[in-house]
């Protein structure tokens, strides 16, 4: 009982860590930015990538360990297709984070940087895409999908 509500908690802190530096990382992008800006994306991409991992490790014990049988989740299609946008997110997200890694270094920390298009077109389809999932999550749980 406890250990499910324990890994429960922590997806969930994943869960909103993740959104939250995903909303900083938006926030903070700009059409150009100097290497400190840069490096301090790359940090909020690092707490990005961490939580990312915190939400599938406690997703699969969730799945496959503590709480409902792994049947409940297996038949049921608005889980798989919750599973799906966060798989599609985390495949976005590599995009950014090689571009951060990619320019966070250098000698001129006030080195102006342009930042591609693209690069905030796919955080904006990731905060989309996140948006949908808690949504997917409510519907699952209220046994819909089965």
């Amino acid at each position: 009982m406890y250990a499910e509500a324990i890994v429960r908690y922590l997806h969930f802190i994943g869960i909103l860590t993740w959104v939250s530096a995903l909303v900083a990382q938006w926030l903070l992008l700009k059409p150009s930015l100097s290497r400190a800006e840069i490096q301090r994306l790359a940090k909020i991409d690092t707490v990005y990538g961490i939580s990312a991992v915190l939400v599938v490790g406690m997703g699969f014990l969730l799945w496959f360990g503590v709480g409902k049988p792994a049947e409940f989740y297996n038949v049921n299609g608005i889980f798989h297709t919750k599973v799906t946008l966060a798989i599609i997110v985390g495949i976005l997200s590599v995009i950014p984070t090689l571009f951060f890694n990619r320019n966070r270094k250098g000698e001129d920390l006030q080195e102006q940087i342009e930042v591609p298009s693209k690069v905030r077109r796919i955080i904006l389809i990731e905060l989309g895409l996140m948006a949908i999932i808690p949504l997917l999550a409510t519907i699952m749980a209220r046994g819909i999908g089965s």
